[in-house]
């Protein structure tokens, strides 16, 4: 398989299937990822619909992390655990919520995240 095919593959990826690679080739290899991978903000879709389509069921989801709570820690380790931030990074991110965890996450993936993170005292928005 050529290169272009693997990154035309990996561009198809939603977070959660991205993050699980990640940790395949790093337990498979081991090694170590050597940058944080950031989901990136952008203007919501959801926010430039038509009312017609905002009437229809959401299939993805904007996730995001609103506050921390009292457990900073927890709520970092679960970051982790539902993305491939690196420690530092998943550190800043709880510091300085809110902060968008997924763009345009799948409806069960979104819950999954709001569940994990709401578990360890996180207050997690899904829009």
């Amino acid at each position: 398989m050529s290169s272009t095919k693997v990154v035309d593959e990996i561009k198809k990826m939603t977070v959660m299937e991205l993050a699980e690679l990640i940790k395949t080739l790093e337990t498979t290899f081991g090694v170590s990822a050597a940058a944080p991978v950031a989901v990136a903000s952008a203007a919501s879709a959801a926010a430039a619909a038509p009312a017609a389509a905002a009437a229809e069921e959401k299939n993805e989801y904007k996730v995001t992390l609103k506050e921390a709570g009292a457990s900073k820690i927890n709520v970092i380790k679960a970051l982790r655990a539902v993305t491939s931030l690196a420690l530092g990074a998943a550190k800043e991110a709880v510091e300085n919520a809110p902060f968008v965890i997924a763009e345009a996450a799948p409806k069960e993936e979104a819950q999954k995240i709001k569940k994990e993170l709401e578990a360890a005292g996180a207050k997690v928005e899904l829009s």
